[in-house]
């Protein structure tokens, strides 16, 4: 429990009154971080409280019950603590399409409806969001980017009459444009000071390699939280564990676009890998060319490109290797999902990729940013040098393109060799602090 020490006294917490934890949202990752927290925290109820908010209603098709019922039965210390909270008859009367369970009565079991063979500790869940984030002394936001804006205009309207700002932490990994008066990218973050009134100061981004069942499953892992000195060393602190290890970084809003970026090149990776039968070779083809696109593209972002190399680099091998992104990619690519079906997959949450290729293609096809050519030396906009991208809102967004498609960009004749894109990054300066809604010289938020 000092773990807690400095960060309740930051909050001005006395003894007696519990530090109170609430996640918004209860995706995979979202729903495993407030599991962690619980798992280190829970025997401490006087001192540290968690709960998590999701929207009631859900069902928990005949399919997916009978799955969760031959994972209970393959985990005896699953068995045991549903029959010890009397919990366990529902599953059998669900599997044999008794009754019908829903997705936040199974969280309060540890089900996650978007990671059904992960057993999570049972969670205290609200399905009433004015009752959830009232008195919450730090909240998570564990919605997808889509989402953020309009649950976080809700609670702003709740947090109307409050007295103390809460510390918020975001999860979500995804991105929004904005044309006017300038391009530039709006990020959950940003969403959330946006809607609540809440300083950008109390509001950090958590992000990192990390894939949400393997941590719970105590799989070694490192993340990185984002945001004003006061507050990322007491809570990378605070949430740390001998398997999570939590570094600290100053870069909020850079690292945070960084996480929405390798979502779209995920994408890709995922369609590759199934066109080409998992080719080694096509595979690693596809890996140098879109890393070559991102730190293009992460020139025109940060003034010290070279310092976001390491995260980023790490986040996209991850995501590549077991992402959703990069599942989803797959699945298009063998006809086993369709673009009709939406960008929200059962069994899976929402996938990110989708929306942020939508908006690094609108902010880079954006002429007030053009760069110089390299070989016809007049100016273009930053997208017609990345043509994976391009590629990728063809087939995703305009529906121009088919999957194929992504062979081709990668095989093309005239495609640069990714070093040459790089230095090209180096040599030109690319920087456009605008693009994060930055005054001109400025690196960080």
């Amino acid at each position: 429990m000092r773990r807690s020490w400095t960060l309740r006294r930051l909050l001005g917490k006395s003894d007696g009154d519990p530090l109170r934890v609430v996640g918004v949202g209860a995706g995979a990752w979202g729903s495993v971080f407030c599991a962690l927290l619980q798992d280190a925290y829970g025997r401490h109820r006087d001192r540290v409280q968690v709960r998590v908010w999701r929207r009631p209603g859900r069902a928990v098709d005949r399919a997916d019950a009978e799955r969760l019922f031959e994972v209970i039965n393959s985990r005896e210390d699953v068995l045991r603590r549903l029959i010890r909270r009397c919990a366990y008859l529902k599953y059998v009367e669900a599997r044999l399409g008794d009754r019908t369970l829903h997705a936040d009565e199974i969280l309060r079991d540890g089900f996650c409806l978007n990671m059904l063979d992960t057993p999570l500790c049972p969670l205290k869940v609200v399905t009433n969001l004015q009752e959830a984030v009232w008195d919450a002394d730090i909240v998570v936001n564990g919605l997808p980017s889509t989402e953020t804006r309009e649950v976080f205009e809700e609670i702003g309207r709740y947090w109307k009459e409050r007295i103390t700002q809460p510390l918020i932490i975001s999860l979500a990994k995804g991105i929004e444009a904005s044309l006017d008066p300038v391009p530039r990218i709006i990020t959950p973050t940003q969403m959330i000071s946006n809607a609540t009134g809440v300083p950008l100061e109390n509001i950090l981004y958590l992000g990192g390699p990390n894939i949400a069942s393997e941590i719970y499953n105590k799989e070694y892992a490192n993340a990185r939280i984002c945001g004003a000195d006061k507050w990322r060393k007491p809570l990378a602190n605070f949430l740390r564990q001998p398997h999570f290890i939590v570094w600290d970084n100053s870069d909020l809003i850079t690292h945070e676009v960084m996480g929405g970026l390798k979502n779209v090149y995920a994408i890709g990776a995922g369609m590759v890998a199934a066109l080409t039968n998992e080719s080694a070779t096509s595979k690693s083809v596809y890996f140098s060319l879109c890393t070559s696109e991102m730190v293009y593209i992460t020139h025109l972002l940060a003034r010290e490109p070279e310092k976001l190399a390491g995260p980023l680099l790490a986040d996209t091998y991850v995501t590549l290797l077991k992402g959703r992104n990069a599942w989803y990619g797959q699945k298009l690519a063998k006809g086993e999902l369709t673009l009709e079906m939406g960008d929200s997959i059962k069994g899976k949450g929402t996938i990110q990729g989708v929306s942020a290729v939508n908006a690094f293609y609108e902010l880079l096809s954006q002429g007030s940013l053009s760069v110089m050519h390299p070989e016809t030396k007049k100016t273009v906009a930053p997208v017609e040098l990345c043509p994976i991208l391009k590629t990728l809102y063809k087939i995703l967004i305009k529906r121009e393109l088919t999957t194929n498609s992504i062979l081709q960009a990668i095989r093309d004749e005239s495609m640069y060799d990714p070093r040459e894109r790089i230095e090209l990054a180096q040599r030109q300066s690319l920087y456009r602090p605008s693009l994060l809604g930055l005054p001109k010289g400025d690196a960080k938020a």
